[in-house]
């Protein structure tokens, strides 16, 4: 392709896309709301992901000994426990252990500093190799012989579970469906363009153009329409997800779950978004000319 060629096709694209503005940007305006949509689903998903990754990493099962057990008793529970399947690791906490734990919590409450190691009981912090067994661990700790009670918040790890599972099958499917939406759109308004300069297109046929120097300049069109369209939504979505963001961070009531920054997704983020634009984009274009350039 020579450089006239290719300032003739890019002036041509862009010409194209100006000279339908309002069709440009409703499919535009279309395109970028696909986007949004999958990529608030995809940042869900990954946010949901991360969090869980992060309670696997921090969450424990608390596995309290019965106090009849003296301390040697508590200590030789420690093999049983590592020898239950879903178990990737069991801490000894003594009484005087969790007594000290708890003073250095609120150093500044000068009733607890003067607490007696017995109203504490010896316990094990447990880890797992995987918080979807968390369920199963549970029930298994507790049928170990002189366990008395065990702690676990298997409620909000469940939910975290199911917000992951659940985002991350409406992301594929959401992705799939709106991409193919995206591409429709945009080859019907480029199809439209098309229609209107048949005339031409057939006398550029007459006279030996060739199907590439008739169809570049609609692949340039649906270039910087994908390419547009990913960059507005790009923008739109790194500001929707500092408003959650900064909504999900003030809100009491939301505390255990922590939006990942942004800046950790900007360029996945930004690649895919200028990607799958682009690719709407040039694949709807083509989509589009086929008709028109069959013999």
């Amino acid at each position: 392709m020579g450089r006239r060629n290719f300032h003739y096709f890019l002036q041509e694209g862009l010409d194209n896309m100006f000279s339908h503005g309002f069709m440009t940007f409703a499919a535009v305006s279309i395109t970028v709301a696909c986007l949004l949509i999958m990529g608030t689903c995809s940042l869900v998903a990954l946010n949901a992901s991360a969090n869980l990754k992060e309670l696997e990493d921090s969450n424990e099962i608390v596995a309290f000994v019965d106090e009849l057990y003296t301390p040697d008793q508590a200590k030789a529970l420690e093999e049983k426990l590592l020898a239950l399947p879903h178990v990737a690791s069991a801490e000894f906490i003594s009484r005087q252990d969790a007594m000290d734990s708890f003073r250095s919590k609120y150093p500044d409450e000068s009733l607890f500093q003067d607490l007696d190691p017995a109203i504490f009981r010896d316990r094990y912090s447990i880890k797992l190799d995987a918080l979807e067994n968390l369920h199963a661990a549970v029930s298994q700790v507790r049928a170990v012989e002189g366990v008395a009670d065990v702690n676990a918040y298997e409620d909000v790890a469940n939910g975290f579970i199911a917000i992951r599972n659940v985002s991350s099958v409406i992301s594929v499917t959401l992705i799939a469906a709106l991409f193919l939406v995206s591409a429709f759109i945009i080859s019907n308004t480029i199809r439209l363009t098309t229609f209107e300069r048949r005339e031409e297109i057939a006398i550029m046929r007459m006279v030996g153009a060739t199907n590439g120097f008739i169809r570049w300049p609609f692949v340039y069109e649906g270039f910087f329409m994908g390419l547009i369209s990913g960059a507005a939504a790009f923008l739109l979505q790194a500001l929707l997800y500092a408003l959650v963001a900064r909504g999900v961070n003030s809100s009491d009531s939301l505390h255990l779950f922590h939006v990942v920054p942004f800046r950790e997704y900007i360029l996945p983020v930004g690649g895919a978004f200028l990607g799958a634009g682009i690719l709407v984009g040039v694949g709807g274009s083509l989509t589009a000319i086929r008709r028109f350039l069959r013999v």
